[in-house]
């Protein structure tokens, strides 16, 4: 679960984590204004959305009195910020910035430990600065049975090129930073920019901050801020999916891919990759769909404006590849005059069963298929042939 940067902030000050002065959100240009008004001071409005990237697209802005809040503010309000809307925004006192830096903790797959990740270059720019200058980028496993100790932080801090002045207060913001990482359970706890002000101070600027899913029970503040991540800002089909208990993610292609099993459903993405397409969304109905789940499942892809084409990648364990097949069909039916195509590959239990329905429904838009790579290469390009207008499957009666 990702937090929005006044929510990753929040819990930073829990941990005593030095951050910027505590400023509250706006909802509209009226409350961006009274806020910068009662603050007294010069402010920054910030987008809250749970993508990175705002700066760019403008959707970080410093303003000088209270009338630049409130402009601020109605330009930002309904941005479009990577697929995400802007629906709220942080306005809180500007810092006056000496140097930028940037630090991180992250649950690193690889090494299946933690990882700490810093560099004196921090920024905007610090993917940029990885890729050209990796040198400039320390990364450091840290043994979880030891922790990150003041005399590991100072190692660290020190290899990344933090100098003197700033190395004692990074390196116990690293400590501290390491143990709200530990203690709420995250994934990620990315600081960029970590700053030294003018006054002396060095502080998180900035917060990213994911918690792992399957320790929420443990944190039921944390998951209620989950609640509806539509109305944060988030994905509205993604918050539709998590509703009906399904894994979807947005991505940015224009093949819809919906399949049982995550590794399954990564498989195919490599798969449509390689018949040289980009997959729209990420989507696992699980390993016991059903046809009902099915049908819920095709009418969110549908539902994405992206989608010109989906490849549906079946392969029946628990399920059964002849209910899947009437779920497509009655899914179809459901939606009504649906312009994209259906590539549908059918394996493993009642496979069989599964592609005779389809063969004998002869509906004009599935496309049945054997071979997942041949799946892929007919979904990408009807996908690459399929810029055409698409219906709206978010009423009542196509997600009932």
């Amino acid at each position: 679960m990702d937090l929005m940067e006044y929510q990753g902030k929040e819990l930073f000050r829990r941990y005593s984590i030095p951050t910027t002065p505590q400023g509250q959100v706006a909802t509209t240009p009226e409350q961006a204004e009274s806020l910068a008004a009662d603050y007294g001071v010069p402010v920054m409005v910030k987008a809250q959305v749970l993508t990175g990237g705002r700066g760019k697209a403008g959707g970080v802005k410093f303003c000088p009195d209270a009338a630049a809040a409130r402009d601020n503010a109605e330009r930002i309000l309904g941005l479009d910020i990577k697929g995400h809307v802007v629906r709220k925004v942080l306005v809180e006192p500007a810092s006056d910035i000496a140097e930028e830096y940037y630090l991180s903790l992250l649950h690193d797959r690889v090494s299946k430990g933690y990882k700490v990740i810093a560099s004196a270059e921090g920024g905007v720019d610090i993917e940029e600065t990885n890729r050209t200058s990796p040198e400039k980028v320390v990364k450091v496993d840290v043994d979880p049975t030891v922790g990150v100790t003041l005399a590991i932080a100072r190692d660290i801090c020190s290899r990344a090129g933090l100098g003197d002045k700033v190395l004692d207060a990074a390196s116990d913001l690293l400590v501290r930073l390491y143990a709200g990482f530990v203690q709420s359970d995250a994934t990620l706890f990315e600081v960029n920019p970590l700053v030294l002000t003018a006054d002396g101070r060095v502080i998180a600027l900035d917060s990213k901050v994911s918690i792992d899913n399957n320790a929420l029970f443990r944190h039921p503040d944390l998951a209620a801020l989950d609640d509806d991540p539509a109305a944060a800002g988030g994905d509205d089909i993604e918050a539709r999916a998590k509703a009906l208990g399904l894994q979807y993610v947005k991505l940015d292609g224009s093949v819809g891919v919906l399949g049982n099993g995550a590794g399954l459903v990564m498989s195919t993405l490599d798969v449509v990759s390689q018949a040289g397409g980009r997959a729209a969304n990420f989507l696992d109905v699980g390993g016991g769909a059903d046809a009902d789940k099915m049908a819920e499942s095709l009418s969110l892809v549908l539902s994405d404006p992206q989608v010109h084409a989906v490849l549906v990648n079946i392969f029946g364990g628990i399920t059964r590849c002849d209910l899947i097949a009437e779920g497509i069909l009655g899914a179809l039916e459901r939606l009504g005059d649906v312009p994209q195509q259906l590539v549908v590959r059918l394996d493993g239990t009642n496979a069989g069963q599964g592609r005779s329905i389809l063969t004998e429904a002869a509906h004009p838009n599935v496309v049945p298929a054997e071979k997942m790579l041949d799946a892929a290469e007919r979904a990408v390009a009807l996908a690459a042939a399929g810029d055409r207008p698409l219906i709206d499957t978010t009423t009542e009666e196509t997600t009932a």
